[in-house]
């Protein structure tokens, strides 16, 4: 693969997004990868509706789209609110996807502009639900649905960002939850114990964060982008790996993998 992105595990499958190969990719146990989709502007974040219809961010015209039978077709237009790209996505019980983007093109070590993350309800219509987040990245829900946490990729120092979710979607009660020094948290995946995996790219880690904060677990790990708990006990851990995040030459090399890990806490029940 060029850059595997959005690892989902849903229905008995695991779902993920090659980047730079423009296609969303569906993973049966015992099986080849299929291609679902092809989506020209890059995908990235992988959702599902309450009735299994999946969602895919487009990055680069800044969409979020809706997989039917006879192609992808609009579910939200997210370019009145997002700075830049869009990155990931998750989706609550209820079809709310909450988005987040890049915030501008810049790279380190030039300094980022923040950003917004946005709401998008299962009709389509969308909002900001919070600001000033420095490139919110991968996202995820506890258990109980009551609180959404977001990694702000490049803030100094990195930080896993939480806020209660209103009955309405909306985010209040902003709150650090965690901080790295010399961080970069990426994508995230949050097991029946409310405890969180980090993938760490930069720091060639994964991290596991309690409810209440505290690193309980690192594991050395190259080059880790996304996370996803699932597959048929719950309690493996899939990797999305990538030696290198830029387009041209994640293409060339063509070297992204999907690892599979057994940890102990399995994922929340659907």
């Amino acid at each position: 693969m060029t850059f595997p992105e959005g690892v989902r595990w849903h229905d008995g499958a695991l779902w993920f997004s090659d980047m730079h190969d423009h296609r969303l990719m569906r993973l049966v146990p015992g099986s080849e990868p299929e291609t679902i989709a092809t989506v020209p502007g890059r995908p990235s974040g992988i959702g599902f509706l309450p009735d299994g219809t999946p969602l895919v961010v487009s990055q680069q015209d800044r969409k979020v789209l809706r997989v039917e039978a006879n192609g992808t077709v609009e579910h939200a237009n997210l370019s009145g609110l997002a700075e830049w790209h869009c990155n990931d996505m998750f989706v609550d019980g209820q079809g709310r996807a909450y988005v987040g983007n890049y915030g501008d093109d810049s790279a380190p070590p030039d300094a980022p502009h923040p950003t917004v993350l946005i709401l998008i309800e299962p009709d389509g219509s969308t909002r900001a639900v919070a600001s000033d987040l420095w490139f919110p990245n991968g996202i995820t829900v506890t258990p109980d649905g009551n609180t959404l946490i977001v990694a702000e990729t490049r803030s100094v120092p990195g930080r896993l960002t939480a806020f209660d979710v209103g009955a309405d979607g909306d985010l209040t009660g902003r709150r650090v939850l965690a901080e790295f020094e010399g961080g970069f948290p990426d994508g995230l995946a949050v097991d029946a114990e409310g405890a969180v995996w980090v993938a760490f790219p930069f720091g060639d880690e994964l991290v596991r964060i309690t409810p209440d904060g505290v690193v309980d677990t690192r594991l050395s790990f190259p080059s880790p982008y996304a996370v996803a708990l699932g597959g048929p006990s719950g309690r493996e851990l899939f990797v999305a790996t990538a030696p290198n995040w830029e387009p041209e030459e994640a293409a060339r090399l063509r070297a992204g993998a999907i690892h599979r890990l057994e940890v102990e806490a399995p994922a929340p029940a659907p």
